[in-house]
């Protein structure tokens, strides 16, 4: 009998592997109700959707191995990467979903939320304060207008399949949306500034680098509190608290 495998578990939600099957839980519909639409709307490989019942989904494993671990080197090789760029910018280039997405709207709510956790984290001690202070103003980069594409919305490195130099699927649409197109370019990068270049090759646009690093520090401020909340380790080596170091 296949084992039973806790891929993630926290208050939100769960996702549990049974042999060549993925059981997703989430108590809130809505997102898989995204994730569910997202996966038969998008131009770029997915896991085959195998059943549901709310509140699980059941979907097939893909081929291949994760890009990457955030934290770990990746040994994705230069190719591999540029195939997961050429993978997203199909999925920008794509028509926009009818729905606006479940995250932040627009730069004003970004910079409202971060304003708010920026003091969290000082207050609560969670980071020093010259950190802070230093990586909001990077941040400051990505609060600008944008043209909104079809995002993936959550798009971390393990969350690209590939084998060999080909991407085999991509994974976790629930906070699919309209977003930047700059946003998924630095989730997927987040702690592997080195592999950039080759995602970019593959994306094949120019891109302002100084939104990408913005974005690194954006997320990793909005990131920490929750991740240490949730039974994640922000300050792990590679992890989000090394990434806003990097910008010292």
């Amino acid at each position: 009998m296949d084992e039973v495998n806790v891929v993630v578990a926290h208050s939100e939600r769960a996702t549990l592997r049974v042999g060549e099957v993925f059981l997703k839980v989430d108590a809130d519909q809505a997102r898989l109700d995204i994730e569910v639409e997202t996966m038969a709307l998008v131009p770029v490989p997915t896991p085959e959707v195998l059943w549901r019942k709310p509140p699980v989904l059941a979907i097939a494993a893909l081929p291949g191995t994760a890009l990457g671990r955030l934290g770990e080197p990746s040994t994705a090789s230069p190719a591999a990467w540029a195939a997961a760029g050429a993978a997203i910018r199909q999925l920008h280039e794509a028509p926009l979903p009818p729905w606006p997405g479940r995250r932040r709207q627009g730069p004003v709510e970004f910079a409202a939320e971060l304003d708010g956790e920026c003091a969290l984290l000082v207050k609560n001690g969670v980071l020093p304060a010259d950190l802070v202070t230093r990586n909001r103003q990077v941040a400051e980069a990505a609060l600008r207008p944008w043209t909104p594409v079809f995002t993936h919305g959550d798009l971390q490195i393990d969350h690209v399949f590939v084998d060999g130099d080909e991407v085999t699927g991509i994974i976790d649409w629930s906070e699919a949306g309209r977003g930047d197109a700059l946003f998924d370019l630095a989730t997927v990068t987040l702690g592997h500034e080195d592999r950039l270049d080759a995602l970019l090759a593959g994306y094949g646009t120019d891109v302002d680098l100084d939104v990408i690093r913005a974005w690194w520090s954006l997320r990793s401020l909005l990131g920490v509190r929750w991740l240490a909340e949730h039974g994640f380790d922000p300050f792990a080596p590679g992890c989000e608290v090394d990434v806003l170091r990097s910008r010292m």
